[in-house]
């Protein structure tokens, strides 16, 4: 962007000290949203901060090119802390199934390496084509799902489930989300209460956003168009901004989902999901 010489004008965006406060509000805000919704959910809240930091960068002028690489990597680095806390808000209380999170593990590590090299080659409409098609489904399970609908007892002993963990690494590298819905809607289909599942899931979270971030600061490293404060495709600057309130807000997030019903936290769920899909499909439809 060019220089402005006048009034007060930031030099380097051209954004008035007024927007640049307002932005500033509107990343500290969706740092209090996606706490809360970490420790609601046990997600990371990448489905929250991507559109949110996706805007944020067209205001300042980010190339088009690398925008949504950004927003997800930035969007990734954010969640590190915010599932870390959600993670142990949720385990304090009893509700993380740990033998799960630890088979789930390397499978998951995998699957983000996998989904980090995609991501570095793919055109930013791939990111958010996996939200639109992706969520609805999952939202369907929580909307229309009965007792009666189950995959089994309980969580196989079997390889399916480390299978599963590298699809979920994958696709929520991808989607920048902690893996939360994934590994949720997969342990009640088990048997397992939403409250479980969520917990659960929360531990999911610190292992696609650690590797996740690394990768996408690797594979955005020295590009030409990356904006000041940033390392590879992570904003610093969007992190520090962030961060601090949605660490602050996770542990809120965990102790309303401890006190809602099943049913309440699966509508909840599922509109949550539903909205995510819908900004993400406006958004490829009116650009």
């Amino acid at each position: 962007m060019g220089r402005e010489a006048e009034g007060d004008r930031d030099v380097d965006t051209g954004l008035s000290l007024a927007g640049i406060a307002m932005l500033a509000a509107a990343l500290a805000a969706g740092g209090v949203v996606t706490g809360f919704l970490a420790g609601l959910f046990g997600i990371g809240g990448g489905g929250v901060l991507v559109p949110v930091l996706y805007e944020v960068f067209r205001l300042i002028g980010v190339d088009d090119a690398i925008r949504m690489h950004l927003a997800v990597g930035t969007s990734l680095a954010v969640i590190v802390p915010t599932t870390l806390r959600s993670f142990t808000a949720h385990r304090a209380r009893g509700g993380v199934d740990m033998d799960v999170v630890k088979r789930l593990a390397v499978p998951i590590f995998a699957g983000v390496v996998v989904g980090t090299v995609v991501a570095s080659a793919s055109h930013s409409s791939v990111f958010k084509w996996i939200w639109v098609i992706v969520a609805p489904i999952m939202a369907a399970k929580f909307f229309f799902g009965r007792e009666s609908w189950r995959l089994g007892a309980d969580v196989p002993k079997s390889w399916w489930l480390e299978v599963y963990g590298v699809a979920v690494g994958f696709v929520s590298t991808l989607m920048s989300i902690g893996g939360g819905a994934f590994v949720t809607t997969m342990l009640t289909l088990y048997g397992r209460s939403i409250q479980q599942g969520i917990g659960t899931a929360s531990g999911i979270g610190p292992m696609i956003a650690i590797p996740g971030a690394i990768g996408f600061i690797w594979a955005g490293y020295g590009h030409p168009a990356l904006p000041a404060g940033s390392l590879g495709f992570v904003s610093l600057i969007g992190a520090a901004a962030i961060i601090p309130t949605s660490v602050l807000a996770a542990p809120w997030g965990a102790r309303v989902a401890h006190g809602l019903s099943r049913r309440s936290l699966e509508i909840a769920f599922g509109c949550f999901l539903m909205v995510v899909a819908l900004r993400f499909l406006a958004s490829l439809v009116f650009g």
